[in-house]
């Protein structure tokens, strides 16, 4: 099993050519999958971790309900936002700048076999993550994705996730709010879910700005011990 994670920082990119490049890398593994079993090999796959950032775009998972996005084609392109129904789950989400985007495309057969151990995983980095800010992140039982203040009226979604897994091949994965404008927000029923709100580690500590390269830095250490693997980085 290779626990080795190739990690890229795409740094800002359109939402359609990274939603592509994810592609090509997801199907670069399960190729390799399928050679070794037609041909009865056993040649390793690779595991990738993208970062990135989005421009301003909303982002439409298959079981989502379209109805879920509030603005009209012509108010987003004022706003100078896109709009993609895609093959992730859960429902609507939005990425801007500001926002650390996280999209692991591993061979979950180098890890373990389990989508719902994956996600609880995934939530974990986040809430490790943020624990190094004092903040106390918790899971919200029904809904995916990192919350604060459960159980309140003040309950607030501070990283939301969605996967697509085939073949136990991951790709799409978390968006954390560090420095985000949290006004596009407005414009969605965030994940479908009425009446909590979004929130960002920016807004959470108090400051204008958030190192985001120091938050990525944490991730990823947190990532390589939950998924006791290692990350190789470009050179």
């Amino acid at each position: 099993m290779n626990k080795l994670i190739q990690l890229q920082d795409l740094g800002n990119k359109d939402y359609k050519a990274t939603w592509d490049y994810q592609e090509t890398l997801f199907k670069e593994i399960v190729d390799i999958k399928i050679q070794n079993r037609r041909e009865e090999t056993q040649l390793p796959t690779p595991n990738y971790f993208l970062f990135v950032e989005h421009p301003h775009v909303y982002t439409l998972g298959k079981s989502g309900a379209v109805s879920n996005l509030l603005l009209s084609e012509k108010q987003l392109e004022a706003k100078g936002a896109s709009y993609y129904k895609i093959n992730r789950g859960g429902d609507i989400t939005y990425h801007g700048p500001g926002q650390i985007v996280g999209y692991p495309i591993l061979d979950l057969e180098n890890f373990f076999t389990d989508i719902h151990k994956y996600l609880r995983f995934l939530e974990e980095v986040i809430i490790l993550t943020l624990a190094e800010y004092n903040i106390i992140g918790v899971r919200s039982e029904g809904e995916t994705g990192v919350w604060l203040g459960v159980g309140t009226p003040f309950a607030r979604k501070i990283c939301a996730m969605g996967v697509r897994a085939s073949r136990w091949v991951t790709m799409h994965g978390f968006a954390l709010n560090v420095n985000a404008d949290l006004g596009y927000f407005d414009n969605i029923i965030p994940c479908g879910i009425k009446g909590k709100a979004v929130t960002s580690l920016n807004v959470e500590l108090g400051v204008e700005n958030v190192n985001e390269q120091e938050v990525k830095e944490k991730i990823v250490k947190h990532f390589a011990q939950i998924f006791n693997s290692v990350f190789e980085y470009p050179q």
